[in-house]
């Protein structure tokens, strides 16, 4: 029995997949106590795009010690802040010609979305939010009535109320557009649809299965929600800060919308920090009407304002993640052409890709072998029945690859395995 097991509370989940001591970490690689090295295809659940402790957002935070610059700020005017600010304006939202005010909801991923449904709610003087069919949106109260996954909501020990749960792109195939179903559901005063305040969702759903909505899908939502005056929020938390190939999912989606929230790679070197984005005449909140203790994280403000800085500057970032997004979605083919009878499908953008097995239990075994192999991947989905990459956007071509043909060797073992078996079992 370690520490671990007799004091820490039951709720803990990753460390049941990766039941080691880990002690350090660089670059892509995570390494145990005992110096096993491990490539990260986890990488934070999407909070270290930048890769573990990068040596030039490492530096920042270091400086910000050592001059004894201000750590904890509420929301008080600080440098710190002041050149993160200048420097998402100038590097992030200007050059997209992006027109937002920016809000500091608290610290995480969560904060940012109930901070985003709150004011849409005070905005429309209506309390119904639509989401969708296997979105994540976060675990506390507010966030997880607009999360779809039973599991999670099952924890919440009271009702969750003031969402509406509409069907994702090609959730019922390719051959049905669900935007036409939520027009029609919105224009019948007889659907029982209660007008909502806002639709929320993700260009790219991570935590569901990695479903990726298509441009036109998501431009036939944005048009619902002029027609219907609804605000559009798009929860960029774990696909925005590159993920995706650009700084935002929704780059070249033809799309505006008009909250959208961020965090987990935001921080730069796995720092908590979130932000809410709204059109300026949707600041409408009143002196310390939305607040949080630890809004003020200004030593995430140091690290974010690196990584942005060092990563967004010009275009390069961007394509050094199109070619290796190249390289997943043909590794990721070739694993499901070479085990067809066990994966149904590949997904994926940029550097967020995944294999779907039609059987949960497969991609549970799958988990298990590449840790075996020395490789952190975990699954997601509506019954866990997917395998996502999430490594850091900075793991290098030949590093990718290697990690990537652990993660072939161990569907191929576990695909020979089961199908021996159920030989044996005719």
């Amino acid at each position: 029995m370690t520490i671990f097991d007799t004091l820490e509370s039951d709720v803990k989940g990753y460390c049941r997949d990766y039941p080691v001591i880990f002690s350090q970490a660089k670059g892509s690689e995570i390494i145990t106590e005992d110096k096993t090295r491990y490539i990260d295809f986890l990488a934070g659940a999407g909070t270290l795009n930048y890769g573990h402790n990068h040596p030039l957002l490492k530096q920042a935070v270091i400086e910000h010690l050592q001059q004894d610059y201000i750590l904890h700020g509420l929301d008080m005017h600080t440098k710190t802040k002041e050149q993160f600010l200048t420097t998402f304006n100038e590097r992030i939202l200007k050059p997209r010609k992006m027109n937002y005010k920016v809000q500091f909801p608290g610290p995480t991923g969560t904060n940012a979305v109930e901070a985003a449904m709150k004011l849409a709610r005070k905005i429309t003087g209506r309390e119904n939010i639509v989401s969708f069919t296997n979105g994540f949106h976060g675990m506390s109260l507010g966030s997880l009535a607009a999360t779809g996954n039973s599991h999670h909501r099952g924890g919440a020990g009271t009702s969750l109320n003031g969402t509406t749960f509409m069907p994702y792109d090609e959730y019922y195939g390719k051959q049905i557009n669900t935007a036409d179903q939520i027009r029609q559901l919105l224009e019948d005063p007889s659907s029982g649809l209660d007008m909502p305040a806002a639709m929320i969702l993700e260009t790219v759903q991570g935590e569901g299965g990695v479903n990726v909505a298509s441009k036109e899908w998501l431009q036939d939502i944005q048009k619902i929600c002029r027609d219907f005056d609804i605000l559009l929020i798009i929860d960029d938390i774990q696909v925005g800060c590159g993920r995706t190939g650009t700084f935002f999912s929704f780059e070249n989606m033809g799309i505006s919308p008009d909250i959208i929230t961020l965090s987990k790679s935001l921080g730069g070197i796995g720092l908590p920090m979130a932000l809410v984005l709204m059109k300026p005449d949707l600041d409408q909140w009143a002196p310390g009407e939305h607040n949080g203790t630890f809004r003020g994280n200004n030593l995430a403000f140091t690290a974010a304002e690196a990584a942005i800085e060092n990563f967004w500057c010009d275009e390069t970032f961007s394509k050094d993640i199109e070619h290796k997004s190249a390289l997943l979605r043909q590794h990721f083919q070739w694993i499901k052409s070479d085990n067809p009878d066990f994966v149904s499908a590949v997904r994926g953008r940029g550097m967020i890709y995944a294999l779907e097995f039609k059987d949960p239990e497969i991609a549970n075994l799958v988990v298990a072998e590449s840790f075996k192999r020395r490789l952190l991947i975990e699954n997601c989905g509506p019954t866990g029945n997917v395998i996502k990459f999430l490594g850091p956007l900075t793991t290098p071509a030949k590093q990718l690859e290697e990690g990537l043909k652990r993660l072939s060797e161990a569907v191929s073992e576990v695909c020979t395995s089961v199908a021996a078996e159920l030989v044996m079992a005719k």
